[in-house]
């Protein structure tokens, strides 16, 4: 079972992470302080749920070797390697352009799940975080190579969990990512091609998910790319936001929150 009261982080330098109140989770991070991850189970991101996303692929969607848009939920794995918390510094690769900078919903599970219907999905759900799911950019359409999404910090998580009961509509959050303090993009998770309980139906129809794993709900059509020296924010709805910055490998010095 994963469970919290209301709002779960885990300040750097804290042996175990706080579930605190909102009021005290905005007083921690108005300090400035940074993050670990809230989570530590298996976080998986989902391709191609976004309407905008498929849309603008056009006819690649009916190209061989596919012929057709996806039946079901693609998933990849966020591998452990991949991990950063709120307030992370990011090196951008040498070998890449850059790093687009994707948010998505992470949908937290609260308990052992297995075809899950949809009516009941929702009593599956811890609460919900925001997810940098950050990738090298690339044309792959289903399947990106490990290459592109899973290096070091790939994967920003919190910087809180925050209770599913605070979170009435989770299928209708603004999603907004910011550049150095410019707007970046403006989206909302009522672009999804499933919800939030239909994805975790279709998913669990085929996979288990355990208590403490993190779905993501998938990136917005549009995420911008970010660049040595960049810092970005991502708000979805009323979640306390999610900061990182981005370095050069020769910045790099030791390890990073």
């Amino acid at each position: 079972m994963f469970a919290l009261a209301d709002h779960l982080l885990h300040p750097e330098g804290d042996a175990l992470p706080r579930d605190v109140d909102a009021h005290a989770a905005a007083a921690l991070l108005a300090r400035g302080i940074a993050c670990r991850p809230p989570v530590s189970g298996a976080i998986y991101g989902t391709l191609l749920n976004d309407r905008a996303a498929l849309e603008a692929l056009g006819d690649a969607m009916h190209a061989a070797p596919y012929k057709s848009p996806p039946k079901a939920p693609v998933l990849y794995l966020k591998p452990r390697n991949t991990l950063a918390g709120h307030r992370a510094q990011i090196v951008i690769p040498d070998d890449t352009p850059g790093v687009e900078v994707g948010a998505s919903l992470g949908i937290v599970i609260g308990r052992t799940a297995t075809q899950v219907s949809v009516e009941r999905a929702f009593d599956y759900i811890a609460g919900y975080t925001v997810v940098a799911d950050l990738s090298v950019p690339h044309a792959s359409v289903y399947r990106p190579s490990v290459r592109f999404r899973a290096r070091d910090g790939f994967c920003v998580v919190g910087p809180a969990v925050v209770a599913a009961r605070h979170v009435a509509n989770p299928d209708d959050l603004a999603i907004a990512v910011s550049l150095n303090g410019a707007g970046a993009i403006a989206a909302s998770t009522a672009s999804s091609v499933r919800g939030v309980a239909r994805l975790l139906a279709d998913v669990t129809e085929f996979m288990t998910l355990a208590a403490g794993d993190v779905i993501t709900l998938g990136v917005p059509h549009g995420s911008p790319i970010a660049h040595v020296g960049d810092a970005a924010t991502l708000s979805i709805g009323a979640l306390p936001p999610l900061y990182v910055s981005f370095i050069g490998s020769k910045e790099l010095d030791g390890e990073q929150p």
